[in-house]
């Protein structure tokens, strides 16, 4: 099978997952996909994940993600064609598909239906006209990564995440999502399980709050894709879009010559 036609495939089947997935009111409008890729392409993006050196550091805001001795809790691989052009060419081929998959237009609109209700109390009656920027990373987040209750910055229009462990032996690591009440306080409301090829998707907003507990001593990694859209209307955002996906494959390449 040509690139082309794989990735028309698993397009098609995307955009079937995101048509299919549960729409959740509660604690804010939502997604929950059981099944996101095919079963073959599953297995294989099990099978041929990077190597450890493939990955760089992703620090978080204010560099939480960096621990004392220097290293990060979280690390990255941006899913296009010139960050994973160096992966051996079975890696490569396979998720350079995927990626390209992710940033299809057929993707972004079915995710732009379903999510309609959120989006159009954040965008207004327009939001079909609000541009949306796809940026999927492969992420691995291993112990003591941990994120604290937080809505997403406004830079982003959708946040979606996709599990990836092998099996269901570390089910509790998933997904926080809470509550804000009156009083301040954020009460957990629900915890995405994590398991296999599942996932969720949400607009941000302004109560979307949601958080992950300290991954424990019990997993080696926390595998998933962080398929975020990042509102890509008005001069400052398009330039602001296009100028870090440059700037961070020029940090990638100087990267990878220090290596």
């Amino acid at each position: 099978m040509n690139r082309r036609q794989a990735v028309a495939e698993l397009t098609g089947f995307l955009v079937n997952s995101v048509e299919q997935a549960r729409a959740v009111e509660k604690p804010f409008y939502h997604l929950e996909f059981d099944r996101v890729f095919p079963d073959d392409i599953y297995a294989a993006m099990l099978r041929e994940m990077p190597q450890a050196g493939d990955y760089r550091a992703l620090p978080g805001r204010g560099k939480v993600n960096i621990l004392e001795d220097g290293s990060s809790t979280r690390v990255k691989i941006d899913l296009f064609p010139e960050y994973i052009r160096r992966m051996p060419a079975q890696k490569r081929e396979l998720w350079d598909v995927v990626g390209r998959a992710l940033c299809a237009d057929e993707v972004r609109d079915a995710f732009m239906r379903r999510l309609a209700p959120a989006l159009e109390r954040r965008f207004g009656e327009g939001y079909r006209d609000v541009g949306m920027f796809p940026i999927p990373i492969l992420t691995r987040d291993v112990p003591k990564y941990r994120i604290t209750p937080h809505t997403d910055t406004q830079w982003k229009g959708i946040t979606v995440q996709f599990y990836l462990p092998p099996d269901d032996t570390t089910n509790d690591i998933g997904t926080i999502f809470h509550e804000k009440l009156s009083d301040g306080s954020m009460p957990k409301v629900m915890k995405m399980p994590f398991l296999p090829n599942s996932g969720y998707a949400f607009a941000v907003g302004s109560d979307t709050w949601h958080s992950t507990d300290p991954v424990g001593p019990h997993v080696k990694t926390r595998d998933s894709i962080l398929h975020t859209y990042f509102v890509d209307s008005g001069l400052l955002r398009i330039f602001r879009n296009r100028s870090r996906r440059v700037g961070n494959f020029i940090a990638n390449e100087a990267r990878g010559l220090m290596r």
